[in-house]
């Protein structure tokens, strides 16, 4: 256990936009925090990170160095998700805890090898979904538990952006910048030109090969609220629908994608759309992305997004949102949670293994989406019943010579 008065020295995989202007400032506002150690494949994005600690982290290109460096005690990994379990993988095995940004990985397997790694070297996990550590969201979870909302039989979560692929467009493959390894960018994934589309600003969120789908981007942000309230476990059965029929980028994730998780006693859903901005009575009117979810009762509805929490009683009519017990412990904020628990030992709220059903219910609907039928699922075997080819996708398929460990 790390003394409560030590300092916690921190290694950054992957400092661009979200790693370098969000995650470095975010752990480095706490006096119990040293950023020890930076990595990226751009030396771009190297340099200023460096520049960002006033010379004083160590620099890498390759995140294996950095696990190897014995001054570091947990890693931050802000790289694209396609990355996102092999590092952590092979960071717990070097006796790292992890924070990993959203989504933890792209498949089933993937996550649940996380989780098992995690419980295997003893380490402290978090992913990044800070949404889950607001006090709305904490008494959204208090209303539901209270059961004043009676018998939940349905979760609703849509989210509408008209963004058509933020100004994407189509531009040519290039040659990738100097200072860039592209093929260590893309590690994992198939191998491809390099195109600034795909590199610049995050925009590999727009790619299958790289994230899957808005889905994976902010399904664990908003999907967790249905499945941290409700504690539905894995899903029994997936069915998802979709496809790229608004948006002309080169993007290639679907613009439009429903999907129906289904349990034994309720049913929770997805509905995106990228070719409007309908905000579905919650909120503002207006261009921009609006989210909602939807808890359906017998004895009344709680509507609420980031923010904004409204519980209607079983004839319509609103009620006081805050007139509910506190239940659910108050956290001390996301990252701080996270240091915490390195000295603590305990377990964080978003772990690997808290995380994990609801990242399997995110990979199972891409793997519906995928052979076009719905998928039964066995949680107990970690496999598709039934359905082989639906089944070979649970696991990842990554370019020789990257592989899972055994």
């Amino acid at each position: 256990m790390v003394p409560a008065s030590s300092k916690l020295v921190l290694g950054f995989i992957g400092v661009a936009g979200r790693g370098r202007e969000s995650l470095m400032p975010w752990f480095a506002r706490h006096d119990d925090v040293e950023i020890g150690a930076v990595c990226d494949v751009y030396a771009s994005h190297l340099e200023r990170a460096a520049a960002d600690t006033g010379g004083k982290a160590r620099t890498y290109t390759d995140y294996r160095e950095l696990l190897a460096d014995k001054e570091i005690d947990a890693v931050v990994i802000a790289t694209p998700p396609h990355w996102h379990s092999i590092m952590a993988l092979d960071a717990m095995a070097a006796g790292k805890d992890v924070y990993c940004e959203k989504p933890m990985c792209r498949t089933p397997l993937e996550g649940r090898m996380m989780a098992e790694y995690a419980r295997r070297y003893n380490r402290v996990t978090q992913v990044g979904t800070q949404i889950h550590a607001t006090e709305n969201y904490r008494r959204c979870v208090d209303i539901v538990k209270s059961g004043a909302l009676g018998k939940i039989v349905a979760a609703r979560v849509f989210c509408t952006m008209n963004d058509n692929s933020e100004g994407l467009g189509q531009p040519p493959d290039s040659a990738p910048p100097a200072g860039l390894d592209w093929d260590q960018w893309l590690g994992p994934a198939p191998a491809s030109p390099f195109n600034m589309g795909k590199f610049r600003d995050g925009m590999h969120r727009y790619f299958k090969d790289y994230v899957d789908s808005w889905l994976n981007e902010l399904g664990p942000h908003i999907v967790d609220l249905p499945f941290w309230a409700l504690s539905p476990g894995e899903p029994r059965a997936v069915s998802a629908a979709g496809g790229r029929f608004a948006t002309t980028s080169m993007a290639d994730v679907p613009d439009t994608m429903d999907v129906i998780w289904e349990f034994s006693d309720k049913v929770i859903t997805w509905h995106m759309m990228q070719s409007s901005s309908f905000h579905f009575g919650v909120g503002t009117p207006g261009r921009g992305r609006k989210l909602c979810i939807v808890f359906h009762g017998t004895q009344g509805t709680l509507t609420a997004d980031y923010g904004m929490r409204q519980v209607l009683d079983a004839d319509g009519r609103e009620v006081d949102s805050d007139d509910y017990p506190e239940i659910t412990p108050k956290s001390p904020g996301h990252e701080r949670e996270f240091l915490d628990a390195i000295k603590s030992r305990n377990e964080c709220s978003c772990s690997f293994a808290n995380h994990l059903p609801l990242h399997t219910a995110l990979g199972l609907a891409h793997i519906a989406m995928a052979v076009d039928r719905k998928v039964h699922w066995d949680a107990a075997a970690g496999r598709v019943i039934g359905d082989e080819e639906a089944n070979v996708l649970v696991a990842p398929k990554y370019r020789a010579p990257y592989k899972l460990p055994d």
